[in-house]
């Protein structure tokens, strides 16, 4: 046991006013924060478990989770009630809500009911939105995201130099691209709404997690974040399904979302190819700096997504080129007409 562990184990022994609790580990994210499940013997407001979070100070601050889960719990999404809190030392109690995470449960059977309930959370949070409460997901942000991949992945992960010439292509993609994003509707974003973050539960589900980093951006991020998952991959037919499951009430709402859906797909999928370029500088960065390599093996079909964006919209052929360039592929050979 770490000191961190012990200073939580102290401040919950304070908190629940009984020795009989046991600690295991819920999970580690990508970041510094750890979460505990608090096993107790004698409920505790009707509890029987509840979740510890350890976020250590100065590499967190636990005040952006705080606002934003009674920002979202207002909105009617099912997050995790706030216990107790001490955020000096960067410790949380929270109501538990449970192991079964969407990804551990989805198959082609249980995917159109849970994927169904996930968008209609989606569009609850979409409704609740309003301007200048969350940071704006502007292109200052974008850009910082994007900007990971030539940092870590093509640099430390790839470990090669980018010519100017592909510098100046990359450059021209994020621009091309954060045009595209700022000109869709805004909206809340949680930013990781993906199937490791939402649980299964028996009432109002899912249950959301990991949103502290929400911001207020465009109104096709999140969706793009379920449905090209990092973690589990679907036909395109079958995306193309559920993203339409979502436009239609989405738009009989009032959200600010196109009138035309392959205006909206197109705008989903161009969201799709800068989360995309993000995602893979972060799970470089998360090998080759923190030592968790268990995110390279979800580097192929995030890079799957990338390609397949890059070569349906001319705009984004350079990008093509340069991934083909970079990864040594030759370019398929075919006819046009």
């Amino acid at each position: 046991m770490d000191d961190r562990q012990q200073q939580l184990g102290a401040w919950l022994y304070t908190v629940l006013q009984q020795a009989n609790f046991s600690l295991t580990i819920a999970s580690a994210d990508a970041s510094f924060r750890r979460y505990f499940r608090v096993n107790l013997v004698a409920p505790y407001l009707g509890f029987h478990t509840l979740i510890a979070m350890d976020a250590p100070p100065p590499q967190e601050d636990c005040t952006p989770f705080v606002n934003i889960a009674k920002l979202f719990l207002d909105a009617g999404l099912n997050v995790p009630q706030l216990i107790a809190q001490d955020l000096a030392r960067g410790f949380l109690l929270l109501s538990d809500l449970g192991d079964d995470t969407y990804l551990s449960q989805l198959n082609s059977e249980s995917a159109p009911k849970l994927y169904l309930e996930a968008t209609n959370a989606l569009i609850e949070l979409q409704i609740a939105s309003k301007e200048n409460v969350l940071p704006k997901y502007d292109e200052t942000l974008l850009t910082r995201e994007m900007q990971l991949f030539p940092d870590w992945y093509v640099s430390k992960h790839l470990n090669v130099s980018l010519t100017g010439e592909q510098q100046v292509i990359l450059k021209n993609t994020f621009e091309v691209l954060n045009k595209n994003i700022l000109s869709q509707g805004q909206v809340y974003v949680h930013r990781d709404f993906h199937s490791r973050n939402l649980m299964i539960t028996k009432e109002n589900n899912p249950g959301v997690l990991d949103f502290q980093d929400a911001v207020y951006g465009a109104i096709s991020y999140d969706l793009v974040s379920l449905l090209k998952d990092a973690y589990i991959s679907w036909e395109e037919e079958q995306i193309i399904d559920w993203a339409v499951r979502y436009w239609q009430p989405a738009k009989k709402a009032g959200l600010p979302v196109p009138d035309d859906f392959s205006e909206f797909y197109r705008d989903f999928e161009w969201m799709g190819a800068q989360r995309h370029i993000k995602v893979l500088g972060i799970f470089a960065r998360l090998s080759h700096r923190d030592g968790k390599d268990g995110y390279l093996k979800d580097m192929p079909l995030v890079m799957i997504y990338l390609r397949k964006v890059c070569e349906r919209y001319v705009e984004l052929r350079p990008m093509l080129r340069l991934l083909n360039q970079l990864e040594n592929v030759k370019p398929k050979e075919g006819y046009t007409f």
